[in-house]
């Protein structure tokens, strides 16, 4: 029987990996058990059931509930897009990424077809703007290959604006240079 405070390699109590082993008491419960150990301290010092004792303690202090909440709503800096915080409970949790937030635009559309969304259905935003989530802007599509065609017909027309009116700056730009000339030979 090991003694609290032993230590020895991990291979040589049965472990697969190099390293060094301590044998623990968890401070809590004061159950004992061999854990590893890195610069010379035990990575864990819980033991696995105190230690989701203190997560679920640290779910109780989630979300609104927590001293530093500001409102559950973030915009992803690189995307543009807003994200909302959706509570354990909630029926839209199955949508939500691992730490709990789920895109507004997906959101506000699944809430409105009363349905948890597809991996592969993609909410298309009208007047391409990202963070204008009011339902009227948004429209359900099947796939992202439909979406892309939509995409590139709607950059097209922009294209075709823009070449319409390069032209119309180019005719403006020669009418200014000759009423410029015809001004220097009054």
């Amino acid at each position: 029987m090991p003694i609290i405070g032993e230590v020895t390699k991990a291979r040589a109590i049965g472990f697969k990996t190099y390293g060094s082993c301590i044998y623990i008491a968890c401070p809590i419960c004061g159950r004992a058990r061999w854990v590893y150990m890195r610069k010379g301290k035990p990575i864990n010092k819980n033991c696995r059931v105190c230690a989701n004792r203190d997560k679920a303690k640290r779910q109780k202090y989630s979300g609104e509930n927590n001293a530093h909440w500001k409102g559950g709503r973030v915009r992803n800096s690189d995307t543009g897009y807003i994200k909302i915080w959706v509570p354990q409970d909630d029926f839209f949790r199955k949508m939500a990424d691992r730490d709990g937030y789920v895109l507004e635009h997906r959101l506000v559309m699944a809430r409105h077809l009363r349905r948890h969304l597809l991996r592969w259905e993609v909410v298309h935003h009208k007047n391409g703007i990202k963070d204008d989530n009011r339902l009227g802007n948004l429209e359900l599509i099947s796939n992202r290959g439909r979406h892309n065609t939509m995409l590139n017909k709607r950059i097209k027309e922009l294209e075709s604006i823009v070449a319409k009116q390069t032209t119309q700056i180019k005719m403006l730009q020669f009418q200014l240079n000759e009423l410029a000339t015809k001004e220097r030979l009054r």
